[in-house]
Formats: structure tokens, sequence, C-alpha cells
């Protein structure tokens, strides 16, 4: 039996994991396009997203066959300036709104 302060953690550790849920409700989307090598697109998401080099590689895949991918989620002022610096490198990209 939980006394009244493990009970009281308990319930607000719930209300903090579905406000982290809710929190960042944005998506870093990156589109397909027939001008941007793999190789370009998979350095690009190392350098600016701070993926791994097979992270990067399949979110490149999923961009491929997809048409676009979700490839970061998070806060809009986090997301902004990495899709910036994609769009800069000459990739389509657009922050989204996450769908419930």
């Amino acid at each position: 039996m939980l006394n009244y302060k493990e009970e009281f953690d308990h319930e607000l550790k719930e209300d903090i994991d579905v406000l982290t849920e809710t929190a960042n409700p944005y998506q870093l989307i990156v589109w397909n396009d027939e001008v941007n090598t793999f190789e370009w697109v998979i350095e690009t998401l190392i350098e600016v997203c701070g993926h791994s080099s097979e992270q990067a590689e399949q979110c490149a895949m999923l961009i491929h066959t997809q048409g676009k991918y979700a490839v970061k989620n998070g806060d809009y002022d986090d997301l902004k300036p990495m899709c910036d610096a994609i769009t800069e490198r000459g990739i389509g990209a657009t922050i989204e709104i996450t769908a419930s």
C-alpha cells in the first residue's frame, strides 16, 4: 500500500508523462525530390538533426519511398533552426503539427 507521498509522486509522474506527450506537438518533415542525392540527405540529417548514420540512412529511404518523412519530433522553437538549415542546403523541409 502506498503512503500519501508515494501516491502523490506516482500521480505527479503520470501527469508529467501526459504533459510530455503533448509538449512536443510538432514534426520536422523532409520531402523527397529528384535533385538531392541519398548521400547529401544522409549527411544533412547527421549534421543538422544529430542522427546516427543508420538512423539517417533509414530516414532517407523512407523519404524516398513515402515522398516525405518526419525525421524529428519536438518543440517548434527547437525544430525551426533545423528546418532552416535543411532548406538552406537545398532540401525541402517543413514543420507540421503532429496528427493526434
